[in-house]
């Protein structure tokens, strides 16, 4: 039936071991499914955060917000703050007229007739003048109990501290704000320029004061800045530069514009009393 001649010898593959192969193709599931799992739960942490910190904000004065990050400041964040008790009461003004607890700590100066006269409900204040060396314990405290906190910090703080801080705020959902720099502030809030009206050759009395406030913020570059007086002279928050003009939105037609453009459009008369 064959040929003469031998045949040539097949060259046969040795089997694998099927229990082998079933144990690496299970090993190699359980590491995607390892790997899917922590991208779904870091997916939903992120998420989680996001909505904790992006989208609840403490109720900010009207002249303030599109001067702020997000239109307002944020639960659970820090800002920074140039040394002014006028810009620490503005900044407490929408918060305290809401309902919330507000703490001053390390401001001797701070005045509570002035604070008053612009606003501020003087029962729901908390004033500790002279913290001393515990100035980071008293904020880490009074941040467990009352919805924003403001500081002069003592002596520098560690690394540390500011960091078991910073998850203390977090937490809680407080705001604090902080005179002078702050590792890792959300924004620094100053008053770039400043000029008091009222006094004449030598007699009168200081009636309103025209400040320059910029916002410099970590996640955007690009410093804001809106010119108000702080305060007026009736002793509120007046804005002198309408917010739609300063930020020159792209010109749309009135039905394609967005409910947030239609409410700047409302700031185009000149300078406007809203406190």
């Amino acid at each position: 039936m064959f040929d003469h001649g031998e045949m040539p010898a097949l060259a046969l593959s040795p089997l694998a071991d099927p229990v082998g192969v079933q144990q690496e193709a299970r090993s190699s599931a359980a590491r995607i499914q390892s790997v899917d799992t922590v991208q779904a739960l870091q997916a939903r942490i992120d998420s989680l955060q996001r909505t904790r910190l992006d989208t609840r904000l403490m109720p900010t004065h009207e002249a303030l917000a599109d001067l702020l990050p997000d239109g307002g400041l944020r639960e659970g964040a820090v800002y920074a703050l140039s040394p002014s008790s006028t810009l620490v009461m503005a900044l407490l003004l929408g918060p305290s007229q809401a309902g919330s607890w507000c703490a001053v700590i390390g401001m001797p100066e701070f005045g509570v007739e002035a604070a008053e006269g612009l606003g501020l409900d003087l029962d729901r204040l908390v004033l500790v003048p002279h913290p001393g060396d515990q100035w980071l314990a008293v904020a880490s405290t009074l941040a467990d109990a009352l919805g924003i906190v403001v500081v002069r910090p003592g002596r520098a703080a560690s690394d540390g501290a500011v960091a078991k801080l910073a998850g203390r705020l977090r937490e809680r959902g407080s705001t604090l704000l902080v005179l002078g720099p702050w590792p890792q502030a959300e924004a620094m809030i100053s008053i770039t320029a400043s000029e008091w009206s009222g006094l004449g050759e030598g007699h009168g009395l200081l009636a309103e004061r025209q400040v320059t406030l910029t916002v410099t913020s970590r996640r955007d570059p690009r410093p804001r800045s809106g010119q108000l007086l702080l305060p007026d002279a009736e002793q509120g928050i007046q804005r002198l530069d309408p917010p739609a003009l300063r930020r020159s939105p792209e010109r749309r037609s009135p039905e394609h514009r967005s409910p947030e453009h239609r409410a700047q459009e409302r700031w185009a008369s000149p300078a406007r009393r809203v406190g």
